[in-house]
Order: C-alpha cells, then structure tokens, then sequence
C-alpha cells in the first residue's frame, strides 16, 4: 500500500473501530506507525486491537462516546499517558443518520437531525479541538510540524444522488467537516499544523450495509463508481488517508480529497424507457 516505513515511530490517535477505521489501523501498524483506537463500542475496540496486534503493532485503546466534550479530552488524556507526543490524527467516527429519523428534509424529524449534527459534526469538532490543542504545545519535528489531523466527509456533501441517497442531515454535516477542515487548515498552518479531510463515496463498511444489500444501488454503483465497478474497498480509501496522515504530504493542508471510484464524475445511463 505505502513503504513500510512510513509511520515508524509516529503515534496516531484514530476514532471509529470498524470499516475505514479498522482498514487504517492494521495498515499503519504494519507499517511501523503505533496506533491508539477511541471508540464508544468496547466490544469492537478489542476486536480490532487484538488484529493491530497480528500486523505487529502495540495498540492502546479507550471507550468513549465522542458527542460528549469530558468523553473526548478523557480519550485524549489517555492517549497522552500511553504514548505522549501526539503526531496524527484520523477523525473517522460517524453514522449514516437514516434509522435516527434523517432523509429527505420535508419527512426528516428533528430527532433525526440532531443525532447526526451530534454524531458527525460535534464529535468531529470535539475531535479536532482536543487534537489541535495538545499539538500546539508540543514542539515542532525535524520537518517543522507539530501534528496533522485528518477528517471524514463524504461526496455527498458535493455530489449528491437523491435518487438513492437523500440523507439531507448527514450531507449538510459533511459540507460542514469540509469548511471546518478549510478554515482550521488556514489558521494552523503557521504553526505547523496540517488539517485535510477524504471524502469517499460509498464504501463497502459495515454502516453502508443496508446499500450494498440493495440490488438497484448495486446496480447504480456499478456505474456511478466505474473505477470499483461497486461498493469501493475499504482499504482504497486507506492508501490516501495514510498518505494525507504522513510527512509525504507534508505540503499539503485544507484539501478535501475525494476517493470516490469516479463518483464525482459519472452520470449512470437511464432506465430503458
């Protein structure tokens, strides 16, 4: 995926314990990089340590709900006892919002809006503030950089598809990661700070289930995502945010990067009429 030295003796704070976040981990473990996972669901947090562990890396991990501020600096705090200089963050934790009450803004309930502003937005937000706040106070590396954080988005938040995705909530939130991204990206960087964010579209992960089981979507996959021919691997998505994380692309800051299979610019043909 990336040359095995990529992340020796670089500490990278990751949230989520499935999916992407998972895909992330076991690589940069195997390629040197020490890995502390934040997740509110135990149960996976020592599934996925105990697989870090098999691609040679010693793992922390902590359980936190990550829409809750004390949650989040606790996870941080542990981090600090566990490893100490913070070099990277992956921002990856989120949910899709439907079964909450999200879709199309007129049949959306209230309830369903502020469980994914709380989920995607807040908790990235939290994130971003806990990470940036301990980089500032750590002294800059041998490259001048004092840590880089990358969130998720999606390409929904761009290039939406209403006829099978009309999430309205959960678009309105990845818009939201992406100016924050920006704008975080603008007020760091003289400090040595780098903030990105990768917008995949839909990728085969545990939360993206209920569309990989759906043979229309699959159907529109196939050509709405021609360079996967379907639902994208999750490990594709991980070759560039462990690029975006690494001193690789230590020039580059406030870029949302999609890893969309060619989502962005696809047009599936119509049904035969």
């Amino acid at each position: 995926m990336t040359r095995p030295d990529m992340f020796a003796g670089r500490h990278v704070l990751l949230t989520g314990s499935t999916g992407m976040a998972a895909s992330a981990a076991r690589a940069i473990a195997a390629e040197g990089g020490s890995v502390f996972l934040v997740s509110r669901t135990e149960e996976h947090l020592r599934e996925l340590a105990d697989q870090v562990r098999a691609a040679g890396g010693r793992p922390g991990w902590h359980v936190a709900d990550l829409r809750r501020e004390a949650d989040v600096e606790a996870a941080f705090d542990a981090f600090h006892a566990h490893f100490g200089r913070l070099d990277a963050v992956y921002s990856v934790a989120g949910i899709s919002g439907r079964r909450f009450g999200d879709g199309p803004i007129h049949e959306a309930t209230l309830e369903g809006w502020e469980a994914v502003v709380a989920a995607n937005a807040t908790s990235q937000f939290l994130v971003a503030r806990a990470a940036i706040r301990r980089m500032l106070g750590q002294r800059p590396d041998g490259a001048g950089g004092r840590g880089t954080l990358l969130l998720m988005s999606s390409t929904l938040a761009t290039h939406p598809a209403p006829a099978f995705f009309a999430t309205h909530a959960y678009a309105a939130t990845k818009g939201a990661i992406d100016a924050l991204a920006r704008a975080l990206a603008a007020y760091y960087a003289p400090r040595g700070i780098r903030v990105n964010a990768i917008a995949p579209s839909l990728v085969a992960t545990p939360m993206s289930r209920r569309a990989q089981d759906d043979p229309a979507i699959v159907a529109y996959l196939a050509e709405k995502q021609p360079l996967a021919g379907g639902p994208i691997d999750a490990d594709a998505v991980t070759a560039t945010a462990l690029h975006l994380l690494s001193d690789d692309a230590r020039m580059v800051t406030g870029q949302v990067v999609a890893v969309d299979g060619g989502w962005s610019v696809s047009e599936p043909r119509p049904a035969p009429g």
